[in-house]
């Protein structure tokens, strides 16, 4: 079996706040990745820890990190939105390349799917590109805090629950993702792209995997994630993940200009 290494990272975002991330890594990988987590998620999440880690052992270096105000990175999340995500994931992306390899792979859970969607033409290394379970629309997640849009917008921010935890969402924040685009992105992406979702995903709907694959130009693919919850909380359903993510982008991602030949788990 691959041996895999895991090694805790830092770097600063373009406010000079400190983002803390996991790098995980086998002895001579074949390529970097870059992992974006889910919407008021983190580094661990359970999607992000088991796909990084399947992907390691397949030959390919994968950096997890946590955004701004998020599990043990800096900043106040009140004050974050859709845009300064895409400002982090280009930061991690520049401490990749400045301090490992550029990543030639992006790849994004749920609204982090979105993010990596809307940062890749600031990545100009990543060859590819891969959704799990994201939405079309940024804005697709205002309907977690539907309940307290009117005081959002009255009094500038409320307290909301989510997922057991309560964040501070300001009007910034709809503001931010009401103004996000990303058709346009997706049409000039130029890069190969996989979409995976779950038909029974029942936080983002398998419609909006279907208007990103609409949207997008050829190389696409998609993968239905059958019987897979939003979150991806079953084992075996992250290694089915990270198995298709590492075969699809053996076909993109070169090393030493030869085909990448990404090892198998025993």
């Amino acid at each position: 079996m691959t041996k895999v290494t895991r090694q805790k990272v830092t770097f600063t975002n373009t406010d000079n706040l400190r983002l803390d991330g996991m790098l995980e890594s086998p002895e001579n990988p074949v390529a970097y990745a870059l992992f974006a987590h889910c919407f008021t998620c983190s580094k661990t999440s359970v999607a992000a820890s088991r796909i990084g880690r399947e992907l390691a052992l397949r030959g390919v270096a994968v950096l997890r990190f946590d955004f701004t105000g998020l599990g043990s990175s800096e900043g106040d999340f009140a004050n974050t939105n859709f845009s300064s995500n895409i400002e982090d994931l280009v930061a991690a992306a520049r401490f990749l390349e400045n301090t490992y390899q550029a990543p030639s792979l992006l790849i994004g859970h749920s609204l982090g799917g979105a993010a990596v969607l809307a940062c890749a033409d600031q990545v100009p290394s990543a060859k590819a590109v891969v959704t799990v379970g994201a939405p079309s629309d940024p804005a697709h997640v205002a309907h977690l805090f539907e309940a307290h849009r009117a005081e959002i917008e009255d009094c500038g921010c409320a307290l909301v629950n989510l997922s057991g935890r309560e964040f501070t969402i300001k009007k910034q924040f709809l503001e931010d993702i009401q103004e996000q685009n990303l058709d346009d992105k997706i049409r000039k992406l130029k890069k190969a792209l996989l979409i995976m979702h779950s038909p029974v995903d029942d936080t983002v709907e398998i419609e909006e995997a279907a208007h990103i694959y609409q949207a997008a130009m050829h190389p696409k693919s998609f993968v239905s994630l059958d019987q897979t919850d939003h979150l991806i909380t079953r084992k075996e359903d992250a290694e089915y993940v990270a198995g298709t993510i590492g075969a699809w982008v053996s076909r993109y991602i070169k090393k030493d200009d030869a085909p990448v030949a990404l090892t198998s788990v025993a």
